[in-house]
């Protein structure tokens, strides 16, 4: 029964997904792992209640449990947070791998790679629906990302899968069950090459022309395939190259996927993509940053790390000078990010890892019975694609590629215990009894009690964070956000806000979203206490200090302004927005020759944004130096369009009144009547549409 939860779960998790925005997909996910594991754990000691058994452990499983430890501890002086979150990760990582090391027998195994490969297939499914037929029934970003928010999750979790479907296949006698692996098999491998996934398509072809190959002429014995008659050869060709081939060649109809350039078909992005890895990918590159900047991390901390989960907290402190923005909220690399994270205790667990499965590989090749020998290799395929992926990724921290990363583990650890290939000292049995059963049993009622309870408040704060987050970019998207219409839309989005951050202040990825919108439309003091709320738990982050150094300025508290000016002045002294900050600071505070000092020396340097010529135009007229506020206009109107009919005014008002020249302030004028005719043409067809 344990076994067949788990395999279930393996299932639900990448064929099921949220269908309105208001839920990520990745909460509905591990929900879903969270609430399999502790049943699949609470069946598991519930039967062995009345009477001693037998507990199988391992060795490795002192890994997860070492990273769950220090991820406790650091809740004491690093991110409390982020580190409770972390800790959870590791139990529920070695609850499945204990789980799996103790059911996964060799006669169950094909249950999980069931599991998985019905999995993979039913999301492969939806994922190929939305390339060819612009199938969008679940939000995300572009197509095709399956049930996942991102297509380079989903393709992660199907490179990860696909070697238990080619084992099932590989092992399968029955011609109805060899096509039906076949379709499964044709449609993941389909859906692969149609995301275009660079790290996913790198493990696919080595699985498909390396790895594959090899164990099935080392497994030979064993494996079914060698069987088949012509009929099913022939069905099992025919199937996979028929869907991969026949459906590889039809474009997609999603216009956005065809406008991005790397191919309208499936075939073609797979060859494309991968042909397309080089040193100077402008994706790599921006990988590149990130892992240089988490380099400089684990220099300064090599022993203790920064904190289980902090990275995305103390990153700002070491990216190059002059970033004002966080790259991502994770490394993209998740080796990188283990020992920034975790300092000696993550490279421990690497080095126990790496240790462990390459003597499992040595002895995989060594095994006398084909069969053990097979599932372990299938094995050591998929967690080779998981470490593929996760050097470009973060795949141990979304949960279907973890569940499918611990059980994976635990299955290799159980096959380690039939074959010992471990020595005693490393891998047994532990005498359990009744009462520990018991125990153990009430501890996973109690933490499903808290999966309960954790699981309503993270739905109810994206919720409503998402809620406020899209009444706000309505309320900017219109010609006149502050009219008096929109109060009880405010209203409602505020309260959404304030109960959202209340549940979770930590949600760095949603909370901004609505203050940026909010001061859109000059509602400063809003807008501040949103961003406040973020910067308590970021505090680091130069974007977010310099927007509440604006919205201060705007309500007219230069101090608090000088205060949160100064925080980014010394993470970031020459950043493009602390720049700004300094410019409308020193403009607002009647200072205006240090802002025309600092604002002549960015425009001279190119290093300027919109507010920086903005303000460069007010206080240049406003000092009589025509000359600046004259580029600075021509500067902002030339690289941003926004109130663009607007500037042309301002600047054919100055070169008229100020400059004394007709014939540039007429040209000046006409752009911006053009512009505001244009403008208004638009505005009323939205209206008629409307």
């Amino acid at each position: 029964m344990t076994a067949a939860i788990l395999s279930l779960m393996m299932f639900l998790a990448p064929a099921m997904g949220a269908t309105g925005e208001e839920l990520v997909q990745d909460t509905l996910k591990s929900a879903i792992v969270a609430f399999c594991a502790l049943m699949a754990a609470l069946v598991f000691f519930w039967s062995r209640r009345s009477e001693p058994a037998k507990l199988q452990w391992h060795a490795a499983l002192v890994l997860p449990l070492m990273l769950m430890a220090y991820a406790l501890g650091s809740m004491a002086w690093a991110h409390a947070y982020l580190g409770g979150v972390e800790a959870i990760r590791w139990f529920v990582f070695a609850l499945l791998m204990l789980l799996g090391m103790n059911v996964f027998t060799r006669e169950r195994l094909p249950w999980l790679a069931w599991g998985i490969t019905a999995g993979a297939a039913v999301a492969s499914l939806w994922a190929v629906l939305q390339f060819l037929f612009d199938f969008s029934l679940f939000p995300q970003g572009p197509h095709p990302a399956s049930t996942f928010v991102n297509r380079n999750f989903f393709a992660e979790f199907a490179v990860c899968a696909l070697p238990f479907n080619a084992m099932l296949l590989a092992r399968a006698r029955r011609s109805s069950t060899v096509a039906l692996l076949s379709l499964t098999g044709a449609i993941t491998i389909l859906a692969l090459f149609m995301t275009g996934a660079r790290a996913a398509l790198v493990a696919l072809w080595l699985q498909l022309l390396v790895l594959f190959p090899l164990i099935a002429w080392r497994c030979r014995a064993k494996l079914s395939l060698k069987d088949w008659s012509l009929p099913t050869r022939m069905i099992s060709i025919a199937i996979l190259v028929g869907i991969v081939a026949g459906l590889g060649v039809v474009p997609t109809t999603d216009r956005e996927l065809a406008a991005e350039g790397r191919g309208v078909t499936a075939l073609e992005r797979a060859f494309k993509r991968t042909a397309s890895i080089a040193p100077d990918d402008s994706s790599l590159s921006i990988r590149m940053v990130m892992w240089r900047a988490t380099g400089r991390m684990i220099k300064a901390n090599p022993i203790t790390g920064v904190g289980a989960g902090a990275w995305e907290v103390f990153i700002p402190l070491y990216q190059a000078e002059g970033s004002q923005l966080e790259t991502d909220f994770y490394v993209h690399n998740e080796f990188l990010q283990l020992v920034a994270e975790y300092g000696v205790f993550g490279w421990l667990f690497l080095v126990g890892l790496i240790g462990w499965t390459a003597r499992a590989a040595l002895a995989t090749w060594n095994e006398s019975d084909p069969d053990e020998a097979g599932w372990r290799a299938i094995i050591l395929v998929s967690l080779l694609a998981l470490m593929i992926v996760s050097n470009v990724g973060f795949a141990w921290r979304l949960a279907s590629t973890g569940a499918i990363f611990a059980l994976c583990l635990g299955a290799l650890a159980a096959s380690d215990l039939r074959i010992r290939a471990q020595s005693n000292e490393f891998a047994g049995e532990v005498s359990w009894q009744p009462s520990y059963s018991l125990a153990a049993s009430a501890v996973v009622v109690a933490a499903i009690g808290l999966a309960v309870h954790i699981t309503t408040l993270a739905v109810t704060a994206e919720r409503e964070l998402v809620r406020a987050a899209r009444i706000a970019i309505t309320i900017s998207a219109q010609s006149d956000p502050r009219n008096p219409q929109w109060n009880q839309a405010k209203a409602e989005m505020f309260t959404l806000l304030k109960d959202g951050v209340r549940i979770n202040r930590h949600y760095r990825k949603l909370t901004p979203i609505a203050a940026d919108e909010i001061a859109r439309w000059g509602d400063w003091r809003d807008a501040i206490w949103v961003w406040e709320s973020v910067l308590s738990s970021r505090p680091y982050v130069v974007a977010i200090l310099t927007n509440i150094t604006r919205g201060y300025i705007a309500i007219g508290q230069p101090i608090r302004a000088q205060e949160y000016l100064q925080r980014a002045e010394h993470l970031q002294p020459t950043a493009r927005s602390v720049r700004s900050a300094e410019v409308l600071f020193y403009a607002s505070t009647n200072q205006d020759a240090k802002a025309l000092e600092i604002g002549r020396a960015a425009v001279t340097q190119g290093a300027y944004d919109f507010d920086i010529l903005n303000a460069m135009f007010v206080i240049g007229r406003r000092n009589g130096d025509f000359a600046l506020a004259e580029k600075a206009m021509r500067l902002r109107l030339q690289g941003w369009d926004v109130q663009r009919a607007q500037g042309w005014m301002q600047l054919a008002e100055m070169l008229d009144r100020d400059m004394h020249e007709p014939v540039k302030a007429a040209q000046a004028y006409a752009q911006g009547n053009a512009l505001a005719r244009t403008q208004q043409r638009g505005n009323q067809t939205s209206a008629s549409k409307g």
